[in-house]
C-alpha cells in the first residue's frame, strides 16, 4: 500500500512541478552561499552580471515561444504537433542567432570599453552559452506542454545537481578561478543539451516539419506575452545593470546589492505560489460573471499573504545583520541596512503581485503590461538618477564632512567611498518601494474601475484567510 501511495505520488504533476521549482529555488540558493565565499567582491559581482544579463536576453529568446508552444500543443493532434515543435525550434534558433549577432558585434565596436566594464565576461562568454542552451530550453518548453514533468525534472537535476557538485568539490577543496566556474557552467550545460536532444525530447527531430502557419501562429501569439514578461524581468534586473554601469559603484556594488535581494527572493517562493493558486479560481468566476467571487478571492489571498509576511518582514527587519551574515559571510556585514529597506517593500508585494494576477484574471492583460511598464520606468529612472546624480551630491557631501572633522587625506578617501557606496545602494533599494507603490497605485485605478475595490476589505479578508489555514483549525 505504502509503494502505491508513494507512485501516485511521484507521478502527480503538481508534485513534480512543486519538486522541479523546489529543486531549483533550493540549489541556486546554496549556490549563490557557494560562490559568495568562493569569489572576491570584484568577481562575484561579474559573475551576478553574467548571469543576470543571460536570464533576460533568454526571455527575449524564449518568451515569444515558450507561451505559445504549451498552449497550442495541448490542443494539438500528432501531425499539428510535430509543426509546432519544429517551428518553436527554428524560430528559436532565428532569434538565438540575431542575439548573438548584435552582441559579437557590439563587443567587436566596443571591445575597450567592455572590457573595462563589469559585462566583460557576459559578453566573452554569452555567444557561446546562449548556442549550447538552446536544446535544454526547447526541451523544457516541449516538456511542459505534454505535462512531462518528470523528464524536465531530469534535466534539471543534470543541470543544476551537476553544478552544484563543482561548487561543493571547488569550495571545499580546488578553489578554482571565476574562468574554472564559468568552464564547469558551459560543460553541464553541454551535457544538459546534449541529453534533451539525444532523447528528443527538445523536438529537434521535427525541426523540418515546421510550415509557415505554425511560425506565424506562434509569432502572433507570443509577441503579446513577451512585453509584460520583458517589462518583469527588467523590473528584478534593472537594479544590477544600472549598478553595474556605474564606474564607481561597478562590480563591487553589484555584489554588495545582491545580497540583500537574494534574501528578498525567498520571500517571493510562497508568494508566487499562492497567485499561481489564485489565478485559475479567479479567471472561472469572471469567465461565469461573478466579479463578487472575484473581488473575494482577491481580498482573502492579497489581505492574508500581507497579514503573513509582516510578522516575517518585522522579524528579518529586526534580525538583518544575522540573516546577512549567514548568506554573505564576512565582507558583506554593511549590507544589513539595505535588507532592513527591502523588508518594507516585502510587505507590499502581496498586494502588487495580487492587483497585477487579479487584472489578468478578468481578461485585462493590457493594463497589467501597463502597470508594469510604469514601474519599469519609475525603476529606471530613479535608479539612474540616485546612481549617476545622487552619486556626486553624496561624495561632495561626505568628503566636506570629513574635512570639517579634521580627518587626513587616507581615511577621508576610505570613508567617504565607504559612505557613498552604501548610500547609493540604500537608495536604489528606496526606489524599489517607489516603483512598487507606483505599481499598486496604477493596478488599483484599473482594477477599480472593473471590480469596484475597496481596500479596507483586504485586511478583513486577510482575517478570513487565516481564519481558514488548516493550522489554525482545532482538531
Amino acid at each position: 500500500m505504502a509503494q502505491n501511495v508513494l507512485s501516485k505520488i511521484l507521478k502527480n504533476n503538481n508534485v513534480l512541478s512543486l519538486a522541479n521549482n523546489g529543486l531549483v529555488a533550493v540549489f541556486g540558493f546554496l549556490g549563490f552561499l557557494l560562490l559568495v565565499r568562493s569569489l572576491n567582491t570584484d568577481d562575484f559581482g561579474k559573475w551576478v552580471l553574467l548571469i543576470t544579463t543571460a536570464n533576460f536576453i533568454d526571455m527575449l529568446r524564449f518568451g515569444i515561444t515558450r507561451t505559445a508552444i504549451v498552449r497550442f500543443l495541448a490542443g494539438a493532434d500528432q501531425n499539428q504537433s510535430k509543426k509546432l515543435i519544429g517551428s518553436n525550434y527554428i524560430i528559436n534558433l532565428i532569434s538565438t542567432g540575431l542575439i548573438v549577432g548584435i552582441i559579437l558585434l557590439a563587443n567587436f565596436l566596443f571591445y575597450d570599453q567592455i572590457q573595462d566594464s563589469g559585462f566583460s565576461l557576459f559578453f566573452q562568454w554569452f555567444p557561446i552559452l546562449a548556442v549550447i542552451t538552446i536544446p535544454f530550453n526547447n526541451a523544457q518548453s516541449v516538456l511542459q506542454a505534454k505535462l512531462r514533468f518528470d523528464y524536465i525534472l531530469v534535466l534539471r537535476v543534470i543541470n543544476v545537481g551537476g553544478f552544484m557538485i563543482f561548487l561543493l568539490i571547488n569550495y571545499f577543496f580546488t578553489r578554482y578561478s571565476l574562468q574554472t566556474i564559468v568552464y564547469a557552467y558551459i560543460i553541464i550545460n553541454i551535457i544538459t543539451s546534449v541529453v534533451s536532444s539525444v532523447t528528443n525530447w527538445d523536438g529537434i527531430l521535427q525541426i523540418f516539419s515546421a510550415s509557415r502557419h505554425t511560425n506565424k501562429q506562434i509569432l502572433d501569439f507570443g509577441k503579446y506575452t513577451t512585453g509584460t514578461l520583458i517589462g518583469s524581468n527588467l523590473l528584478k534586473s534593472a537594479d544590477t545593470f544600472i549598478i553595474g554601469l556605474s564606474p564607481f559603484l561597478g562590480t563591487a556594488g553589484v555584489a554588495l546589492y545582491s545580497i540583500p535581494m537574494k534574501l528578498t527572493e525567498i520571500i517571493e517562493i510562497p508568494l508566487r505560489s499562492y497567485t499561481m493558486t489564485a489565478f485559475p479560481g479567479m479567471s472561472k468566476a469572471s469567465i461565469e460573471g461573478d466579479n463578487e467571487k472575484v473581488r473575494q478571492i482577491f481580498y482573502t489571498n492579497a489581505g492574508g499573504m500581507t497579514l503573513i509576511l509582516i510578522p516575517v518582514m518585522i522579524f528579518s527587519f529586526i534580525f538583518a545583520d544575522d540573516f546577512v551574515y549567514i548568506l554573505g559571510g564576512k565582507g558583506y556585514e554593511s549590507t544589513a541596512s539595505i535588507f532592513r529597506i527591502f523588508c518594507i517593500y516585502g510587505m507590499l508585494l502581496p498586494l502588487d503581485r495580487f492587483i497585477g494576477v487579479t487584472l489578468d484574471s478578468i481578461n485585462l492583460p493590457k493594463f497589467n503590461f501597463y502597470k508594469v511598464i510604469y514601474m519599469t520606468l519609475a525603476n529606471i529612472i530613479g535608479d539612474t538618477l540616485v546612481v549617476f546624480a545622487f552619486l556626486y551630491v553624496a561624495l561632495s557631501f561626505s568628503i566636506t564632512s570629513l574635512i570639517a572633522s579634521g580627518e587626513n587625506l587616507i581615511t577621508i578617501i576610505q570613508v567617504s567611498k565607504d559612505f557613498t557606496i552604501y548610500t547609493v545602494l540604500q537608495g536604489v533599494a528606496w526606489v524599489t518601494i517607489l516603483f512598487t507603490l507606483i505599481g499598486i497605485l496604477v493596478g488599483y485605478y484599473y482594477l477599480n474601475k472593473k471590480l469596484n475595490i475597496q481596500l479596507r476589505k483586504i485586511f478583513s479578508g486577510g482575517i478570513q484567510f487565516i481564519g481558514q489555514l488548516n493550522v489554525w483549525r482545532k482538531k
